[in-house]
């Protein structure tokens, strides 16, 4: 879609002074889809050539934002951690063609803050940490957990950008379960769950997307009951009869609602599938979900 409001583009590598109309260019997969008439300038990430990709030597990974899904995918499939088949399974839970694989980009998921947004769910899922650089170039981290803080909402302060997202060795290490609901076949995703397994103590993170506004995260030094895990989840979440929208108020439900899914549906497959993932596991051997 052409934006016709936008009167120039700079290029990052020199500093642009942010002013009102601004927004920062990197896969334009979501700008350039719908109207954007508050727009008046773009600045452009791409011209700044981070390496998409980072192996540290501590065994993390550092995720560039502007790193695009078909990039990641392809480096995933040949790559040796436990954790290595989640990249290719989050990358395809996207509902879009290989034409928006080959431009969307890490970053522009996790800013767009869309609950089925599914780096969010990988990044959330594997610990994540965001690095965002403010316009004075300072830097600071948070958690991909709390960078994401309600549907369309994230912990980003005006001209402030996303650099990067690095996901610990422990977290890569770990075994993994995914599932995945959809109302349709190849729909957005109405709720979907990751599981890790710690291969050192043997602790158990269950992390909830995409069914709620947020990303939810929930740790268990060992893998529990079905009960307790079922507990925590609608403890945290709240219920689906006292709201279902992306508020996040207290005593309001954080289950999403949209045309994808009514809130009762996504809470019912959110504990569904967190159950699968909590019994695959807690059994000694296997390998991701699917």
């Amino acid at each position: 879609m052409d934006l016709n409001t936008v009167l120039e583009v700079r290029d990052a590598r020199h500093r642009v002074p942010w002013q009102p109309g601004d927004a920062w260019l990197a896969g334009g997969t979501y700008l350039f889809s719908e109207p954007q008439p508050h727009l008046r300038r773009l600045i452009d990430l791409t011209r700044l050539d981070w390496e998409p990709l980072r192996e540290l030597p501590d065994g993390s990974l550092e995720i560039a934002a502007t790193c695009t899904i078909a990039r990641l995918s392809r480096f995933a499939r040949n790559w040796h951690p436990a954790a290595a088949p989640l990249f290719e399974q989050c990358c395809r839970a996207f509902l879009a063609s290989f034409k928006i694989w080959n431009m969307a980009t890490v970053g522009g998921n996790l800013c767009n803050a869309l609950p089925a947004g599914p780096m969010i769910s990988l990044t959330a899922a594997l610990d994540g940490v965001c690095l965002l650089q403010a316009q004075d170039g300072s830097l600071r981290t948070t958690p991909v957990a709390d960078f994401v803080t309600g549907a369309g909402r994230k912990d980003l302060a005006e001209g402030e950008l996303l650099r990067s997202v690095t996901l610990p060795a422990v977290a890569l290490a770990s075994r993994t379960a995914f599932r995945q609901a959809s109302l349709y076949g190849l729909g957005r995703s109405g709720a979907l769950v990751i599981g890790t397994l710690d291969a050192r103590d043997g602790s158990l993170t269950v992390t909830v997307t995409a069914a709620t506004v947020r990303p939810y995260r929930f740790w268990f030094p060992l893998p529990p009951r079905a009960g307790e895990l079922r507990a925590a989840i609608e403890e945290a979440v709240g219920d689906v009869g006292t709201g279902g929208g992306d508020r996040g108020e207290a005593g309001d439900s954080n289950w999403f609602d949209d045309i994808h899914g009514l809130p009762a549906w996504r809470r019912h497959m959110a504990l569904r599938l967190a159950e699968e993932v909590r019994a695959e596991l807690s059994t000694p051997s296997g390998g991701s979900g699917s």
